[in-house]
């Protein structure tokens, strides 16, 4: 699960974060109330989650509660890869 977690951290960091923004993003920050991933943006992360573990995420299930934060969306991942 860290590398999980340590890899949807490293894309929000790369993707969302600008080199000179000073905002400090762990597992359990808000990034979509938080004004870091907008609902465009969610849209890529969803995509990119899909396709790094190969699931496929039901829009119903794509709520910006889901992704609002790291561990959130490990949660959401975890749950469509299954065991």
């Amino acid at each position: 699960m860290e590398d999980l977690k340590q890899a949807i951290l490293d894309y929000v960091r790369m993707e969302y974060l600008e080199e000179e923004d000073d905002r400090e993003v762990d597992e359990s920050t808000p990034l979509i109330s938080g004004g870091i991933v907008d609902s465009f943006s969610m849209v890529s992360l969803k995509r990119f989650v899909e396709k790094k573990y190969d699931i496929q995420i039901p829009d119903a299930d794509a709520s910006p509660e889901a992704f609002d934060t790291v561990d959130s969306i490990v949660a959401l991942v975890e749950r469509f890869r299954g065991p």
